[in-house]
């Protein structure tokens, strides 16, 4: 692992492979969350999708870090979703359900520790009211994707942390994924989620990048809210924003950016880092 560390930087953790990543991350989670209870009683956790979701959720739904915190004081929430079923192959919240809690015809979205499947060994237990998924399923009944926008908003606001005073959740740790364009949460270079005044917004279907899917997202305010801020990205694919970003510039054409600052982690394998200037 290589570690740098710049005056008003994200600390950067780089790891050999992976696995090694996806390890780390699940133990940098589990330290957060721990801190947080141990503080206040509960911890406020804004999780991702993507690639690693996955592979962080198989090391957080095993021992030691499984037991290592106390689940039921977690409250769990997401940070952006594409806006289809929660079941659906594209959905964040599919991976939590599959991977790091018990999945069955009667679950919905937790349940009893899942019995061992693949070597995994059981899985985590929280409660069903602890978890905030952004409501899709109703909305494309309803309103679409702007209506479970501001649903969520005021779930966030009547069950979220407390938030600073412009308004945005403060999470105690906000989990992030990268883009190959630099973006986070789904703000895309050029988004006109950059200045809006509310908490969670609907995205349309991105053009430049897979899938094109319509989103719903929390606003990059979240971002500077947070009290802690993990950036976990793998692949040679983004090695270059991840180095732009690096540098100071416009954070609407990089939206990467929003997240050099001190409070923030990048934790990366050697094939992201591997544009980053060397310390």
């Amino acid at each position: 692992m290589r570690t740098a560390i710049g005056q008003g930087l994200p600390q950067v953790r780089v790891f050999r492979t992976a696995d090694d990543l996806w390890k780390a991350a699940a133990t940098e989670i589990v330290g957060s969350l721990a801190a947080a209870i141990a503080e206040r009683g509960v911890a406020h956790w804004s999780t991702t999708g993507g690639s690693a979701a996955p592979g962080i959720y198989r090391h957080l739904r095993v021992p030691p870090l499984r037991d290592a915190l106390d689940w039921e004081r977690v409250q769990v929430w997401w940070g952006d979703d594409r806006f289809v079923p929660p079941d659906h192959p594209l959905s964040n919240v599919l991976p939590l359900e599959q991977v790091l809690l018990y999945t069955g015809a009667d679950a919905a979205l937790s349940g009893p520790p899942m019995a061992a499947v693949d070597g995994l060994g059981g899985g985590i237990t929280i409660p069903a009211a602890n978890l905030h998924p952004i409501p899709v399923t109703e909305a494309i009944a309803h309103g679409g994707a702007a209506w479970a926008a501001a649903r969520y908003a005021g779930e966030l606001r009547d069950f979220g942390p407390t938030p600073v005073p412009d308004g945005a959740p403060a999470f105690d740790l906000l989990l992030l994924g990268v883009g190959p364009d630099g973006h986070i949460l789904s703000v895309f270079p050029g988004s006109d989620a950059w200045g809006d005044p509310a908490t969670c917004v609907a995205i349309p279907a991105p053009t430049h990048v897979e899938p094109h899917v319509e989103r719903v997202t929390l606003t990059p305010r979240a971002v500077a809210a947070a009290r802690r801020v993990v950036v976990v990205t793998a692949g040679a694919s983004k090695a270059d924003a991840l180095a732009r970003a690096w540098s100071e510039g416009d954070v609407r054409e990089l939206p990467l950016r929003v997240t050099r600052r001190a409070s923030a982690i990048w934790m990366l394998d050697e094939a992201a880092a591997a544009s980053l200037p060397r310390t």
